[in-house]
């Protein structure tokens, strides 16, 4: 069983250290690199934090790229819900359990997990705040032994989050009722330096917030008066706010740190830029 009082943003590394050997707990390793997909399970099989399970981005954390008519949903789309539910049985996980998500890239991959779990329900999982160094830093140690645990029974839940799709988004284009976050870099935002997708821009109307203006020069995340301050000079309402980036990823890390500033309701567009610049007829905007 967890604790009365689950963590649900955010763990540090000294909180993750006292609860590390809690039968009620997973940890996930969710390290990735999206120009070399082997290298987050190199890394994991190098080193990890004890007990942790090893998260794929794209074999468990993503579903299938092509919807049912051909169409592209997006570089990492949302994985199909039973999918999802049978990955994290895998793993251990059941209703009560305490969930820690990290990574080595500032939460980008474990904000991923994190917005999952919300998604069907689960509130109990937080991300190791300042990663895999933070960890480090502390004295704490790694290990190469992989675990085997039993599986979990976790259930789906009424979902945590929202989200929305092309059509909802190419809709706001006209009645402009939300307001669409990018979390991309800046230059990819204004269309330059694209390496990933095959076109540059961004969605008319968007606004840019690089995720990692989330974080500290320690890697840490800001404090949540700070993030709603910065926050609220972007969106006025979170309910009526989109998240957004490349393939639906760093965008949860923006969701992420509006629930550490207390706004709450804005939702993920899943398919992102990936999946929005791959119609030819949806219009793309470039500049600042």
């Amino acid at each position: 069983m967890s604790q009365a009082h689950p963590y649900t943003t955010l763990i540090s590394a000294a909180n993750l250290q006292q609860n590390a050997q809690n039968p009620g707990w997973v940890i996930i390793d969710c390290r990735h690199d999206l120009m070399d997909p082997a290298a987050g399970r190199s890394a994991y099989d190098a080193g990890h934090i004890a007990g942790a399970r090893f998260a794929s981005l794209d074999q468990d954390l993503s579903g299938a790229k092509q919807a049912a008519d051909g169409s592209f949903k997006g570089r990492h789309p949302l994985p199909a819900q039973d999918a999802l539910i049978a990955t994290l049985r895998r793993w251990g996980i059941s209703d009560d359990t305490q969930v820690v998500a990290y990574d080595a890239q500032g939460g980008m991959y474990a904000a991923r997990l994190w917005w999952l779990l919300r998604s069907i329900g689960h509130a109990s999982v937080a991300v190791l705040d300042g990663g895999l160094a933070a960890w480090q830093a502390a004295g704490q140690g790694l290990t190469t032994a992989e675990p085997a645990p039993a599986p979990g029974s976790i259930s789906v839940k009424p979902p945590l989050t929202a989200s929305v799709n092309a059509h909802d988004i190419l809709s706001n284009l006209t009645n402009l009722r939300r307001t669409i976050v990018d979390a991309r870099a800046p230059d990819r935002f204004r269309g330059e330096n694209e390496t990933i997708d095959p076109v540059g821009g961004h969605i008319p109307g968007a606004k840019n917030r690089f995720f990692k203006d989330n974080l500290q020069a320690d890697g840490r995340f800001k404090p949540g008066h700070q993030l709603h301050e910065e926050f609220g000079a972007l969106i006025s309402e979170p309910q009526t706010a989109v998240m957004q980036c490349g393939s639906g990823v760093t965008a949860c890390h923006n969701l992420l740190a509006l629930e550490i500033a207390g706004l709450h309701g804005a939702a993920l567009y899943p398919g992102s830029w990936s999946e929005w610049c791959a119609d030819a007829t949806r219009p793309v905007a470039r500049g600042a």
